[in-house]
């Protein structure tokens, strides 16, 4: 039975389920869940990531993080850790870039945070040869705190669902997903009579608000290993820098947005980051933050633009690629402005590279 089908039955059985809970079943079902199952990851597949459109981005944020380790004066043990690794691709090419500093390569352990079994062995096969070999947990709350910690998180947020609330003429309604007779599922709304915060923003009359328990708790449980360890997580992803209303739930497939009700388990299912509630968690927890900026700044301050001119300078063939690369990442109708980036970070006296100001 599919997916779709086994969701419409319990649906039938129990009653709606909320957006958050059908984005969660729709990715990790163990049966016929999009990452459980057939993760589809790059130019042939469904969906394409930063690291993926250039290895431009792994590079730097690999030298991001011998910066970070020298900031954090160069300990012997360092805790590296990626949240959702793709298929490896962003850490392999970290770790190429790092070979600048053969001391911090020898200081690194590896530690890999991956759901998707096919993503587990994609990364295997990506990091076979690389310098540091990694190992998997399974959850944030299994590192351990006895060494400094540098977390890489690069669209993760968006794969934490959020609740859709709705607001209506009669008040506050959530958005779920409900059966048909015939056996389609659709959107509809429930009513809310207890239990809901209004947001603190304005909002007006069928605007969407959506609010992420699972973001919040991500951005809580990073600050706490942080704290306890010491060192930062660099947060990269699209969504939003300021409470706002928004409905920003898409399905896509082979590239193209489609019907997130289509076809369940068989589409990559996103959320913006909510930045706001992550880094909020975060500070409640004790850890210190910086501010967001956009991807293409933050890439600029690593220093992107020069190590474009030395790629074209060693291959002058690939240039227009090269600089097709460059704005894709960078350039603000693109991901430059869209994709942001912060982090999360403890001691307070700590200086996170690239959020000097």
């Amino acid at each position: 039975m599919s997916l779709k089908d086994r969701l419409a039955r319990e649906i039938a059985l129990t009653g709606p389920l909320s957006v958050a809970d059908y984005v969660t079943r729709c990715l990790h079902d163990p049966q016929g869940g999009y990452y459980a199952t057939r993760p589809a990851i790059g130019a042939t597949g469904d969906f394409i990531t930063a690291p993926m459109v250039s290895q431009m981005f792994g590079e730097l944020i690999g030298l991001w993080t011998v910066e970070l380790w020298n900031r954090l004066g160069a300990p012997e043990r360092v805790r590296l850790v990626e949240v959702g690794p793709g298929d490896g691709t962003l850490m392999a090419d970290a770790l190429r870039a790092a070979r600048v500093a053969p001391e911090f390569l020898q200081a690194v352990d590896l530690v890999l945070i991956e759901p998707s079994p096919p993503l587990r062995q994609a990364q295997a096969r990506m990091l076979a040869d690389s310098d540091v070999h990694p190992r998997w947990v399974a959850s944030l709350d299994r590192i351990e705190i006895d060494a400094p910690v540098i977390l890489i998180a690069n669209e993760v947020l968006d794969c934490l669902p959020a609740r859709q609330f709705i607001k209506t003429e009669d008040g506050w309604a959530e958005r779920c997903v409900g059966v048909t007779d015939a056996g389609e599922l659709i959107f509809g709304l429930k009513k809310i009579t207890t239990g809901f915060k209004r947001p603190a923003f304005d909002v007006e009359p069928g605007q969407t608000v959506e609010i992420s328990e699972q973001q919040g708790v991500f951005g809580r449980e990073t600050a706490a290993l942080i704290k306890a360890a010491s060192g930062a997580a660099l947060l990269i992803d699209y969504g939003r820098a300021r409470p706002e209303a928004g409905d920003t739930l898409q399905a896509l497939r082979r590239h193209q947005k489609i019907d997130p009700l289509a076809t369940p388990g068989e589409a990559d299912l996103t959320q913006w980051a909510d930045f706001p509630t992550v880094l909020e968690a975060a500070i409640h927890a004790g850890a210190d933050v910086t501010g967001c900026l956009g991807q293409g700044e933050f890439l600029g301050l690593l220093g992107i633009g020069a190590r474009a001119d030395r790629l074209k300078a060693g291959r002058p063939d690939a240039a227009s690629t090269i600089d097709r690369q460059l704005a894709r990442l960078t350039a603000a109708d693109q991901m430059g402005t869209l994709f942001k980036a912060c982090a999360i970070f403890s001691p307070h006296s700590l200086v996170v590279p690239g959020f000097e100001d």
